[in-house]
């Protein structure tokens, strides 16, 4: 009788499936416009549902060193991503590979998290960012 376990490679101990956003998701439009110079705080207004452009304000907060705005941002992008992983399958665990392009909005949001988490002094948030980074996909985490 044939081994039906799943294989399971050391990124993936759990067995859980790679949690893929799909490539109608409106990070793939708001990258599009963002590399065309589109304007972060218009393409909020037109695409409230995209991580990208979410993160992409909480780095223009940084820069402006507004790190509490940079804060909110990038906590309104984490939201909206964990949504649509929830609409795409995600069940809370497991792979969300940066090396698939929709994903990226939402792995960038949670990787600003956690440094405007660290910057305001939230250590405990920050680490569990950290954790949630790993788990995503580890060559996010050095």
């Amino acid at each position: 009788m044939a081994d039906s376990t799943p294989s399971l490679d050391a990124s993936n101990l759990l067995g859980v499936p790679p949690t893929l956003l799909p490539e109608d998701h409106p990070d793939t439009e708001v990258a599009a416009a963002l590399e065309a110079d589109g304007d972060p705080r218009d393409l909020a207004a037109r695409f409230p549902h995209s991580s990208l452009v979410w993160a992409e304000l909480a780095r223009d907060a940084l820069a402006d060193d507004d790190v509490i705005a940079a804060y909110a941002y990038a906590r309104t992008g984490y939201h909206r991503g964990l949504d649509a992983l929830r609409r795409a399958g995600w069940r809370g665990q497991g792979p969300i590979p940066a090396s698939h392009a929709p994903n990226r909005g939402f792995l960038r949001a949670l990787a600003l998290l956690g440094e405007t988490s660290r910057r305001i002094g939230d250590e405990e948030e920050a680490e569990r960012v950290r954790a949630f980074l790993r788990e995503a996909d580890p060559s996010l985490v050095d």
